[in-house]
């Protein structure tokens, strides 16, 4: 049985996921995805799911559950910071479902996730926002959130992660 986390929302809980959950993890990414008009590149699996987060432990899952239906979940897992010398707690994805939105259970979300990075001993929480979504870069700005101005994300993979990799071989 799941720890029930009690929030300052009445019938608003939180709970950190299970395996038996990937269904509805995946689920959860799904609608996100769709949301940034980006569907299309989900691959994810249950499987892949259940073997990544609960046998290889490679990130954490926060259900949101009010009145015992989920309602949104947080994907985080820890980076590391060389200059702090510390952990710091990075948030792949946050989502509260659209009809849930406006009563607080982001801000709960967040402000659990901000108390991980405390109780961890932690130096920071971090994430990225796609830019043409105002309303969460409003919401995360009322948050305290400051954005990244002078970084610029990097990413390889597909094929261009492959043909660096094989670099690497004699």
């Amino acid at each position: 049985m799941p720890q029930i986390i009690d929030t300052k929302i009445e019938d608003f809980k939180l709970r950190f996921a299970e395996s038996e959950d990937a269904a509805l993890i995946l689920g959860f990414i799904r609608e996100l995805a769709d949301y940034e008009k980006m569907l299309p590149d989900v691959v994810a699996t249950e499987e892949g799911l259940r073997e990544s987060l609960f046998q290889r432990k490679m990130a954490e899952v926060i259900i949101g559950e009010y009145k015992n239906q989920p309602v949104g979940f947080a994907l985080f897992f820890h980076n590391y910071s060389t200059f702090l010398g510390k952990p710091g707690i990075y948030l792949e994805d946050l989502y509260v479902k659209p009809e849930m939105r406006g009563k607080g259970l982001g801000k709960i979300i967040l402000s659990f996730l901000a108390q991980l990075v405390i109780e961890r001993q932690c130096g920071r929480l971090e994430w990225w926002c796609l830019d043409w979504n105002k309303p969460s870069i409003k919401f995360y700005k009322q948050m305290g959130a400051v954005p990244m101005e002078e970084w610029t994300v990097y990413r390889v993979h597909d094929e261009a992660l492959h043909k660096l990799a094989s670099s690497f071989s004699k």
